[in-house]
């Protein structure tokens, strides 16, 4: 049985590699696509059941026009691309596997153009495109295949020093490994959604703009080792530092520079 844990626990590393859009990370990732299309189609569905979508027309014309040239520069035609606005204070939004977007109304009131609106939805949409639910579930399946394996190896069910051994992994899993995968992850959906931006034909800088304005209205954040997004000051450094890279997809693209404020 120890030798079986062990054994599986190095056949997850070696399974799944997948390259991510635009960036060419590799990434592991042990569902399929159709799965997780198939989990994010029903927790979708789930939250609307919950949730109150907004009766605004203006909003609602303005996430359909942005969110379907997002979806156009991201080039997944394959995707059930939907965009709901929800009703709530909270400022947020989402993409669910698949191309389940939604966007809360208490966001809106911070965005001063389509630009900043497509520059959020890009990136919520780059955690689609590249698979990070996928990626989160092979990280939490390989934190316990990685505890099971441990506990094979460092002795019997009732050792002491094994008990103390997995409570440490338990601790280290989560602040070692699975945070800091989940900060690569909104910075790499920050990084892949400045190219849909520009690509859509949005000024890509008001991306950082943004982002700078989203710190102010929001507060205080906790420790970046302890957050599962980049802090605030180095997203805005990276967003302003990348900006130049993605010139040309909107020196190509058609041109909407900040589209019509909000």
């Amino acid at each position: 049985m120890r030798i079986k844990a062990v054994f599986l626990f190095f056949v997850f590393l070696l399974l799944g590699c997948v390259t991510t859009p635009e960036s060419g990370r590799r990434a592991l990732v042990l569902t399929s696509e159709a799965e997780e299309a198939e989990m994010g189609r029903q927790a979708y569905a789930e939250v609307l059941s919950k949730e109150r979508v907004a009766n605004n027309p203006k909003w609602n014309s303005l996430l359909q026009r942005v969110g379907q040239r997002i979806a156009a520069a991201a080039r997944k035609p394959g995707y059930g691309w939907e965009f709901k606005l929800i009703e709530s204070k909270e400022k947020n939004a989402f993409c669910l596997p698949g191309g389940k977007v939604a966007v809360y109304t208490g966001i809106m009131t911070v965005f001063e153009n389509e630009a900043q609106m497509a520059a959020v939805i890009g990136h919520e949409v780059a955690h689609a495109t590249a698979r990070h639910g996928g990626q989160r579930i092979t990280v939490a399946l390989g934190a316990q295949l990685g505890m099971t394996a441990l506990g094979a190896v460092v002795g019997g069910e009732d050792s002491k020093e094994k008990q103390v051994l997995l409570a440490a992994l338990g601790l280290g899993a989560n602040v070692g490994a699975i945070l800091p995968f989940s900060r690569s992850n909104e910075t790499e959906a920050d990084e892949i959604g400045l190219v849909y931006t520009a690509r859509a034909g949005y000024d890509p800088r008001e991306a950082s703009r943004f982002w700078e304005k989203f710190a102010k209205e929001s507060g205080g954040a906790p420790p970046t080792f302890l957050s599962t997004h980049p802090s605030s000051s180095s997203r805005q450094e990276n967003l302003r530092n990348r900006v130049g890279s993605v010139m040309g997809e909107y020196d190509r693209s058609p041109k909407y520079g900040t589209g019509e404020r909000i």
